[in-house]
C-alpha cells in the first residue's frame, strides 16, 4: 500500500528517488503512465498486471478496448530502480505532467502518483475537500 507523500527534485538527468517506503514494493520495476489529471501515475508490475489481464475480458466493445489498450499501453514506460533508489522518468511523461524541477509523490493507495509541486497543492486542496464531502454523504446513509 502507498501512502503519504514527499518531495523532491529531479536531478539533471532525469531521475528522482523513491522513497524508501516504496521501494520494497517495486523490486521488480515500475511501469509509469500519463494519468487522467496532470500527472504521472506509478504501478508496481504485479499492479500492472492485473490490469492487463482485465482489459482482456469484459464487456467493453472490441472498437472502444482497442483504443483503451492503445491509450494505456502506448504511453507506459517501464522503469527500474537504480542502486541508489532512484527511477529516471521520461521526458514525454515530465512534458505532461509539468514536470520540471520539483516534484511530490504522493500515495494513492496500489499506486503512486508524481505531481508538480504547484500543481499538487492545487489538486491536494481540491481531493481533500471532495474526500470530505464523499466521507459526509456515506455517514448520512
Amino acid at each position: 500500500m502507498f501512502f503519504g507523500e514527499s518531495e523532491h527534485k529531479i536531478d539533471d538527468k532525469g531521475r528522482i528517488p523513491i522513497p524508501a517506503r516504496f521501494r520494497r514494493e517495486l523490486k521488480e520495476g515500475v511501469v509509469l503512465t500519463p494519468g487522467i489529471e496532470n500527472c504521472i501515475v506509478a504501478y508496481p508490475i504485479s499492479e500492472w498486471n492485473k490490469i492487463a489481464s482485465t482489459l482482456t475480458t469484459g464487456s467493453i466493445s472490441p472498437s472502444k478496448l482497442r483504443r483503451l489498450n492503445r491509450a494505456l499501453f502506448a504511453t507506459a514506460f517501464t522503469v527500474n530502480i537504480d542502486g541508489q533508489g532512484r527511477v529516471m522518468l521520461p521526458a514525454p511523461l515530465r512534458q505532461h505532467a509539468g514536470i520540471e524541477d520539483e516534484i511530490i509523490i504522493a500515495g494513492a493507495n496500489t499506486y503512486f502518483e508524481l505531481w508538480d509541486r504547484d500543481e499538487w497543492q492545487s489538486e491536494k486542496a481540491i481531493s481533500l475537500e471532495q474526500a470530505w464531502q464523499i466521507i459526509e454523504s456515506l455517514e448520512k446513509h
